[in-house]
């Protein structure tokens, strides 16, 4: 069997364990050690993860590429397992990391850093890379990156290896129970329509953009669903109205998120969330859910104290005000303790944050960010 071609978007122009690391509330611990994988008698909850999107969730895609936005030097990973940079945007792990792990599965390898063999790719696959968007053009001023729909594609091809392999009917249900998880859209507003690219802000109203990035995704969803995929996760934006770039961009006085840009992303949230429970109805046996990553990171930046961070406007790794106007280049730009701070370089979070995250898309936590089912529900209900 062969796929069909993806229909084009209207866009297309390991050491299980760390140390524990203790909060001010003495009843609230975010630990990684925890997050050790399940007894070997128990087996996976999924059988493979599979990973699209930007550099929220790249774990090397984006050292294979001729770009500036890469991860692949100190000190991006100094805190990762094994203490060197495997081109994740952060000091450690990043979100699927440990959600791998809750789901008794291994860190997933970048889709460029293996041998594209279907044993490669048993336990899944990371696709994402650093820049990407759902509009194609989103982050290309910085050089080589893989589109969304690239990435659809090059999930085909991973699809049709696994037919070769294992059949058709043995790869259709190692796809449709494993989960696929989707970060995307923070690039359609850094690199595109906040810097007004192609004079879009005259053209789309932000509500109309949001609706414009979510019918795209939509359709990508469904070319996902055409090929077995039947347990999606769809993240939000976080506020990155409060990330330390726009707030040195913005000369925010007191380290106060920009609004307008929270604003709208608030509104891209939310069409993303329709959408979603929209498709859910549609596509008949899927499970797909939405997560908030907006509403739990205000949790964050709020109760910053009751989860142990002392800074909360200022990067780890940076320079300029808020650490926010130089990207992090080298060791010497770092803090000393990534683990305090809830920003690790201009735009992206530290481990301790993607943590807690990660725990609120798995069970709900600390907070719940995931509409209609969190991922443990989604993967448990269907394995019983």
């Amino acid at each position: 069997m062969s796929f069909p071609s993806p229909q084009s978007s209207p866009t297309s122009s390991p050491s299980p364990s760390t140390s524990r690391r203790g909060l001010k509330n003495p009843g609230v611990h975010i630990s990684s050690s925890r997050l050790a994988s399940p007894s070997p008698t128990a087996g996976p909850l999924a059988p493979a993860l599979f990973v699209f999107g930007d550099s929220s969730v790249d774990c090397g895609t984006n050292n294979f590429l001729g770009t500036l936005a890469r991860a692949d030097r100190l000190p991006y990973g100094r805190d990762f397992d094994t203490h060197e940079p495997t081109g994740r945007f952060c000091n450690g792990r990043i979100p699927v990391d440990y959600l791998a792990l809750y789901l008794g599965l291994p860190f997933v390898p970048s889709y460029l850093g293996q041998r594209g063999q279907a044993e490669d790719m048993i336990h899944g696959v990371n696709y994402a890379s650093a820049g990407a968007g759902l509009i194609f053009s989103s982050g290309s001023e910085m050089g080589q990156h893989v589109s969304f729909t690239q990435q659809v594609q090059q999930f085909a091809d991973t699809c049709q290896q696994f037919i070769l392999n294992m059949g058709e009917d043995a790869a259709a249900d190692l796809i449709s129970s494993s989960v696929i998880y989707i970060s995307v859209g923070i690039n359609d507003y850094i690199h595109y329509y906040l810097p007004n690219v192609s004079d879009v802000q005259s053209l789309y109203l932000p509500w109309s953009f949001n609706h414009f990035l979510a019918s795209s995704l939509r359709q990508e969803i469904k070319n996902l669903y055409n090929m077995y995929a039947r347990k999606v996760v769809v993240m939000g934006l976080p506020p990155i109205g409060c990330a330390p770039h726009y707030l040195w961009q913005y000369r925010s006085k007191n380290g106060e998120c920009v609004d307008e840009i929270n604003d709208a992303i608030t509104e891209f949230n939310f069409a993303m969330r329709f959408m979603v429970e929209g498709l859910g109805r549609e596509l008949t046996g899927a499970s797909i859910t939405f997560c908030d990553v907006f509403q739990g990171s205000m949790d964050i930046l709020k109760n910053h104290e009751h989860y142990g961070f002392n800074f909360t406007t200022d990067a780890c790794c940076g320079l300029g005000k808020y650490r926010g106007w130089i990207m992090c280049l080298s060791s010497g730009m770092a803090c000393e303790n990534a683990s305090t701070h809830i920003w690790w370089d201009q735009f992206h979070p530290t481990a301790a944050v993607n943590a807690i995250l990660a725990d609120n898309v798995w069970n709900g936590l600390h907070s719940r960010m995931c509409y209609p089912v969190n991922m443990e529900e989604m993967v448990v209900h269907r394995t019983k």
